[in-house]
């Protein structure tokens, strides 16, 4: 009696594992379509300090969804913002030099015009015989000596303006560090990973947070060479997810150039293919955008793509389990856009 109980349990177990192992297969669907297993990824992007400091707040906790350009967090700028004080001034020394620099070449340029009065006079005197050739000479001396202060000062000019350049170079690097100091959300995403508290001292490039990019959300699977060499850029793809009722329609982003080892997380429909070519499907922003609250990365599923058909031949359209789209978006089933 107990054998017969141990092989009707047995039996049972193995039509139940049967009928679950038949569930869990993706439908079948024609040759003009490749499809592969995957998961929903979306790239993740590390938040960083670019200066060394101690972190005086931080605006968002895990999970929360951010929009592009947010504020999330703010490094102290106290000592950065003395920094800038004493190079203002430093600027404002620097033109108060220039200033000082220009009554200089005014005053040059008086002495030399004296100057070169006194020459003009001294040479109608010499004419005359009226002045010694020793104080003609001086008074040519003098011009010189004078348009010679005037280069000089005009030089000095120069010099002081390029102080001034140099002082306002530092004040802008200072500045460029404050507003640095201040991180912002590069994209719409969620918090994965709050790595860093107020009060916490990190150095260059220390991180504060990441982030999942939800305006790039894609699912990578692995094809034979067969399937891999009649997808192109912009395919049309859907992607049924283990989770949901509905299939997303999706476009072909990549394609990878060169033959790789399947991954071993990676499920193939035939083991013996160990070279694939990896393809990236890409979920519209718009329709992630809809979803926002419910995207989640690391969901798993299946990847459906239309391989491009032959010269004069009829794009095949998509079977009946593919056409049940999300609410609200809308597509031509036998364009497949």
């Amino acid at each position: 009696m107990k054998k017969i109980l141990l092989l009707i349990l047995i039996l049972v177990i193995t039509v139940a594992g049967w009928f679950a192992w038949r569930y869990l297969q993706p439908p079948e669907v024609d040759a003009g379509f490749a499809s592969g297993n995957g998961r929903v990824e979306a790239v993740q992007v590390d938040i960083s300090t670019k200066i060394a400091g101690r972190v005086e707040g931080v605006y968002a906790l895990e999970g929360d969804l951010v929009e592009a350009n947010q504020k999330l967090a703010k490094i102290d700028t106290n000592q950065l913002h003395a920094q800038l004080l004493r190079y203002e001034a430093d600027v404002a020394s620097a033109q108060s030099q220039v200033a000082s620099a220009n009554a200089g070449i005014a005053q040059a340029k008086a002495e030399k015009l004296l100057a070169e009065q006194e020459l003009a006079r001294a040479k109608e005197l010499i004419k005359q015989n009226n002045i010694s050739k020793e104080t003609y000479d001086t008074r040519v001396s003098t011009v010189t000596v004078a348009n010679a202060n005037v280069e000089a000062a005009e030089a000095l000019k120069i010099s002081r303006l390029r102080s001034v350049d140099a002082a306002k170079a530092v004040v802008e690097e200072v500045q460029t560090q404050i507003d640095d100091a201040t991180l912002f959300a590069p994209t719409i995403g969620r918090v994965l990973y709050r790595l860093a508290e107020p009060g916490e001292v990190l150095g260059s490039g220390g991180k504060v947070l990441t982030l999942i990019d939800l305006s790039d959300v894609y699912m990578e699977i692995f094809l034979p060479t067969a399937q891999a060499h009649r997808i192109g850029m912009g395919a049309k793809a859907r992607v049924k997810l283990d989770v949901l009722d509905v299939a997303i329609p999706a476009t072909v982003s990549f394609v990878s150039p060169e033959s790789q080892y399947t991954p071993k997380q990676v499920e193939t429909a035939t083991e013996r293919e160990k070279l694939m070519f990896r393809v990236k499907v890409r979920i519209p922003q718009e329709l992630v955008l809809q979803h926002i609250d419910k995207v989640k990365t690391g969901v798993r599923g299946v990847a459906y793509i239309r391989l491009s058909a032959d010269d004069g031949e009829p794009a095949p359209k998509w079977p009946d389990f593919l056409n049940k789209l999300p609410a609200n978006y809308t597509v031509d089933t036998d364009s497949g856009r």
